[in-house]
């Protein structure tokens, strides 16, 4: 098994290989990472691990009321992740090569990424400054019949926009603005989707594009019914999810 160790990123949401990532860095930990990845020569890529935080973990606790000001608050790398932080994350995620870290005149940062390739978590270092982690790097299989079932989801991908967008159909993507190679069809439509984040997630780890692609094919057909059937919510409404601070 050939492993790599990189700086670990954990998010509340699930990063898919080709699809751009912005982040707002503002915690220490994940400003010191940034400051070693700057280290790195320009010309070679600044890599680092995004993996989804487990439902019942955050990145900063918090409660109903105003804030106990005789608490210590939690530092350090493994702040909000427990005594075993790999426990906290899902253990397939993907690697983001950062291709901008802008440093702000209050000491953060404005990171511009990109993720590439999938990884599986292997084990989890927090003895420095910010998480590190092992990681093996996955490939991506295409299963039986990709081409085709990469068809049938881009036109049910067309349909789900339109019902989404309340739009005309001569107002929507066309066949020559969509990819039409399978696995780059699956991560695209599977972080354009709707979903939540362990449905993502689902997506991410799946063993071929094929399975990725099958299952995006019910959930499209199984999201555009619904809301087919809720007339009276307004589509704009449906097309609005809250920004997270990372």
């Amino acid at each position: 098994m050939t492993t790599v160790r990189l700086p670990l990123f954990p998010l509340n949401s699930v990063l898919f290989p080709g699809l751009v990532l912005p982040l707002n860095i503002f915690e220490e930990r994940y400003r010191a990472m940034m400051r070693e990845l700057l280290k790195t020569p320009e010309d070679e890529p600044r890599r680092f691990a995004v993996v989804t935080i487990r439902d019942g973990h955050e990145v900063a606790p918090s409660a109903q009321g105003l804030p106990d000001q005789t608490a210590v608050p939690e530092r350090g790398p493994t702040a909000g992740f427990g005594d075993d932080p790999a426990k906290a994350f899902h253990s397939v995620g993907c690697v983001a090569d950062a291709a901008t870290i802008r440093e702000r005149a209050d000491g953060t940062y404005e990171v511009l990424a990109t993720g590439t390739t999938r990884v599986r978590l292997v084990s989890v270092e927090a003895s420095g400054p910010f998480l590190t982690a092992e990681l093996e790097e996955l490939e991506e299989s295409a299963g039986d019949g990709a081409g085709a079932l990469a068809e049938g989801v881009l036109r049910a991908f067309r349909q789900y926009q339109k019902r989404l967008a309340g739009a005309r159909e001569r107002s929507l993507s066309t066949g020559a603005d969509l990819p039409d190679e399978p696995s780059v069809v699956s991560y695209l439509v599977a972080a354009a989707m709707m979903l939540d984040t362990p449905s993502k997630q689902r997506l991410l780890q799946a063993p071929d594009t094929s399975s990725r692609l099958r299952e995006e094919l019910k959930l499209l057909r199984s999201e555009t019914a619904i809301i087919r059937n809720l007339p009276s919510l307004p589509a704009a409404e449906l097309t609005r999810s809250p920004t997270s601070l990372n």
